[in-house]
């Protein structure tokens, strides 16, 4: 029987997985990382990549400067502190992060595998 080809919901999905995991240990000391937003440290494990621009934009959904480590509670208990983020990034890349969320993507199926192999070797690197 054929392998089906995966769904474009599979990809995305896949590809937020492995781009999370990415993003909450790139900066980790050991297995500790440190909330962008209240300076909180835990175990990456326990952290969340919350993203400036919402996830529903998918021009800056996967892009490395829209989404960094935060704890629960800034990044779902009080909406991602958008303002402290802000001050994070700074103004400039602050705007230029509202800019291109509201560029329309389409990313395809192709685009769309080859981040996650992206984002895997970058994990692979890390071990």
């Amino acid at each position: 029987m054929a392998k089906r080809k995966p769904t474009r919901s599979h990809l995305v999905k896949k590809l937020d997985t492995v781009f999370s995991q990415y993003i909450r240990r790139r900066y980790a000391q050991g297995d500790i990382a440190t909330c962008v937003t209240c300076g909180k440290k835990d175990h990456w494990k326990r952290m969340d990549a919350g993203h400036f621009m919402s996830r529903k934009h998918y021009a800056t959904r996967w892009d490395e400067d829209n989404v960094q480590v935060q704890c629960k509670s800034c990044n779902l208990y009080n909406q991602g502190e958008q303002y402290k983020y802000s001050i994070f990034l700074g103004s400039e890349k602050a705007e230029e992060l509202l800019r291109k969320s509201r560029e329309t993507v389409k990313f395809s199926g192709y685009d769309l595998n080859m981040m996650i192999e992206k984002y895997q070797k970058k994990l692979a690197e890390m071990d």
